[in-house]
């Protein structure tokens, strides 16, 4: 099926364009933003721990990174069809569903880890089961993020995506504080390392609990109005032109992907291969390995530095420290350098991931842990203006109902990176540590220069169509 073309929409249906922008009101936003918040907490608690239950279990760091595989990849491929189904089934749904695979993913993660590291299961199991039970977050919690992107991207002006978007990203930026924080405080002597998997489990409840009660329900189950459905086949007229004009005129706001669902019309099936988003998510991909290849490689890059190896109990406070100044430098990006300097998504893709080279190279030499943190606080701030540059870049590009279908994307984008990256980052550190760093300065390099050549220029992308 062909795509739709944004310019398509533009010159046919100006009455549309021009109408009244849509927006999410603050509680809303802020139900959104706890979605994010907790699963991005609970993975980064989780992050800071898993090197010292590794070492506990006497397991190749290289396992513990292939551990992730699994559930990345079950995320690629169900990301995109999550997507499509929030068209049709509401965004709430699928949010809904991403907190209940988080849920039951930290809990059976947690459970194996604990008779693992009681001596009851083998490491080689538990690594198994705790495999097996990551794969319920990649095949099911891939439900929400791209259900929270396209509820956002559909009801903010295209002047302002970049900024929308960056605030739901800094929910990953603020988990990531968050978790590393929390984690240590979280070990309790009954469930010992593992116990921030169980607490983030019930944090995680609780916003289930919230967005059922508070979020309004965004099935699209409301009649079409309008002169233009009336007459679908008339000269001039859009069917999907029309959705969208029901669209804005409904109670709750339904977007118009889900809209034209409702209708019976179709939805354009976009494609990876679309002209209009390869160069974007070639820089999603390779700017995301970059970037899970760092996340992999640095846990075990501290205990190796400071010389932990022999107790990991006491890599958990710096580990968690290095991701704790990482986090906030994400947060400083994304609150305030890309508001503050109205970056595009062109000109944040490319200062981040220059950052995020000069980042890695600074920590790739450094001898302790304050100049550790500083190199890794670089090289995060500049994935902060990366990955709100690749998605808002990527949503820009294409029409608004298509928001849905680019999501799952993105979604599937970020995942693809932790298939493998993190594990062959390790693999490359265990060879020697300066050949992980330069692969990843590399692939920020690749990047940078694909932005000058091939993205899209800003003022084109992020100018409100009439």
């Amino acid at each position: 099926m062909s795509n739709v073309e944004p310019t398509r929409n533009d010159q046919t249906a100006p009455n549309v364009q021009s109408a009244p922008q849509r927006t999410i009101s603050r509680e809303r936003m802020a139900l959104l933003f706890m979605v994010m918040l907790v699963t991005a907490a609970g993975n980064t608690a989780m992050q800071s721990v898993m090197p010292s239950i590794g070492t506990e279990l006497g397991v190749a760091d290289v396992w513990i990174s292939l551990a992730y595989t699994w559930s990345a990849l079950l995320w690629v491929i169900c990301a995109p069809l999550w997507a499509r189904r929030s068209d049709r089934r509401g965004r709430k749904a699928m949010m809904a569903m991403g907190l209940v695979g988080f849920i039951a993913s930290m809990s059976l993660c947690g459970l194996a880890l604990i008779f693992g590291l009681a001596g009851l299961l083998p490491a080689a199991a538990t690594l198994i089961l705790f495999a097996l039970a990551r794969s319920l977050y990649g095949g099911f919690g891939s439900a929400a993020p791209p259900a929270v992107q396209a509820y956002v991207a559909s009801r903010t002006p295209r002047s302002e995506r970049t900024q929308a978007l960056a605030l739901v990203a800094s929910s990953f930026g603020l988990g990531t504080v968050i978790g590393p924080a929390l984690a240590p405080l979280l070990i309790f002597p009954s469930t010992g390392l593992v116990g921030p998997f169980f607490a983030f489990a019930i944090f995680a409840v609780l916003v289930l609990v919230t967005l059922r009660l508070r979020l309004p329900d965004d099935t699209p189950t409301f009649a079409a109005r309008g002169e233009v459905m009336a007459a679908p086949f008339s000269a001039g007229s859009n069917p999907r032109i029309g959705s969208e004009v029901a669209s804005q005129e409904s109670d709750d706001n339904e977007d118009n992907a889900a809209t034209v669902a409702a209708e019976g019309a179709s939805i354009p099936d976009l494609k990876w291969s679309d002209s209009r988003l390869k160069p974007w998510i070639l820089a999603g991909l390779l700017g995301g390995h970059a970037q899970a290849a760092t996340l992999g490689i640095i846990g075990f890059f501290i205990l190796d530095r400071l010389g932990l190896r022999s107790d990991p109990g006491a890599g958990t406070g710096p580990i968690g420290l290095v991701l704790m100044s990482g986090a906030i430098a994400t947060l400083l990006a994304q609150w305030g350098l890309i508001p503050i300097l109205k970056l595009g998504p062109r000109a944040s893709t490319m200062w981040g991931v220059a950052l995020s080279a000069l980042g890695t190279a600074t920590f790739a030499v450094s001898q302790d842990l304050h100049s550790i943190t500083v190199g890794f606080a670089i090289a995060s701030l500049g994935y902060g203006l990366f990955r709100p540059g690749f998605t808002s870049g990527a949503s820009l590009s294409v029409s608004r109902i298509e928001q849905g279908q680019v999501s799952g994307i993105v979604a599937s984008v970020n995942g693809a990176a932790y298939v493998l990256a993190p594990a062959i980052g390790v693999w490359l550190y265990g060879h020697h540590p300066l050949i992980g760093f330069a692969t990843i300065c590399l692939l920020c390099c690749a990047v940078f220069v694909l932005g000058w050549i091939r993205l899209g220029d800003d003022t084109h992308l992020t100018r409100d169509r009439h």
